[in-house]
């Protein structure tokens, strides 16, 4: 684990930030099912809920803490769900799934090969998110992918 408290992100890059009810049962979840690795964790003293923690999967960072309404940071289902999706590349669609269905994920789409060279499902975590798993298994230009979705919309 990495302990460096800096930032993963500390280019400038996108970092997603997930609000869950237990983040402590989150963090496993995500390492169990998807490879994450924890950064850090920030604790409130006071409630021993966690209030920042960092993780990685592969080389992408995300956040995570606890709901803190009081703050207006509230998970999905506090408010009717979450219009988000998350998009993982992974180096098997289908393994990755069936792990994360292991760790207690439910399948919201069958992986299937798509139109756009990559097998694809979706999942939702036991915190209300919702995530894209996808392997790719062939290379397909933007023009071919066009031409792809044209003839499927025919």
């Amino acid at each position: 684990m990495n302990t460096d408290p800096r930032s993963a992100a500390d280019d400038g890059g996108l970092v997603p930030y997930l609000i869950v009810k237990d983040a402590a049962r989150a963090i496993e979840f995500y390492a169990r099912a998807l490879g994450a690795q924890e950064r850090f964790r920030l604790v409130d003293p006071a409630s021993g809920k966690i209030g920042h923690a960092e993780l990685c999967i592969g080389s992408s960072p995300f956040y995570l803490s606890d709901e803190y309404p009081d703050f207006g940071a509230l998970r999905p289902p506090s408010v009717g769900g979450s219009q988000v999706k998350l998009h993982l590349r992974v180096a098997d669609a289908d393994a990755a799934i069936a792990r994360a269905v292991d760790a207690g994920a439910t399948v919201l789409r069958a992986v299937k090969t798509e139109f756009y060279g990559a097998r694809t499902g979706m999942i939702a975590d036991p915190f209300g998110h919702q995530w894209f798993l996808e392997s790719q298994v062939e290379e397909v230009s933007p023009e071919e992918m066009q031409h792809r979705w044209n003839a499927m919309s025919s």
